[in-house]
């Protein structure tokens, strides 16, 4: 399961009165290891800005399994990403669970960004031990 959701949350999705905010809450206790790295690079992506790059990345392991599976799931849903990216005024793009990248809004189609969500960029990220993650 992707996200631990409570009776009240579930009523408020049925009937249509389901927000952001509320969404976030549910994405921020449920998936702690994804919501934390995103804002955590939400923090970085100014100051990267500022020193010439169009963007911020994590280019690590996570430190669990567990945390891993929290941020493939985070990426691989839509509704959860894109709240995120509402949420900080971003755009996420992700090569796998060791590559999350973040670019300012503006940044979406400038050169890094193409270079980062290119097929080529994808190829020299991999590493035999990511085959699984």
């Amino acid at each position: 399961m992707s996200l631990t959701v409570t009776p009240q949350l579930v009523e408020a999705a049925r009937v249509g009165e389901l927000t952001d905010e509320a969404f976030l809450d549910c994405v921020r206790t449920s998936l702690p290891f994804a919501y934390e790295l995103v804002e955590r690079l939400a923090a970085e992506l100014g100051p990267a800005q500022a020193a010439g790059s169009d963007f911020t990345a994590f280019d690590g392991t996570p430190p669990t399994d567990a945390e891993g599976g929290q941020l493939l799931r985070a990426m691989a849903s839509t509704s959860i990403r894109s709240a995120l990216e509402r949420r900080f005024g971003v755009a996420l793009v992700f090569q796998n669970c060791h590559r999350v990248g973040m670019f300012g809004l503006d940044a979406i189609g400038g050169e890094q960004y193409r270079q980062f969500v290119s097929r080529e960029a994808q190829i020299l990220n991999q590493k035999p031990e990511l085959v699984n993650c």
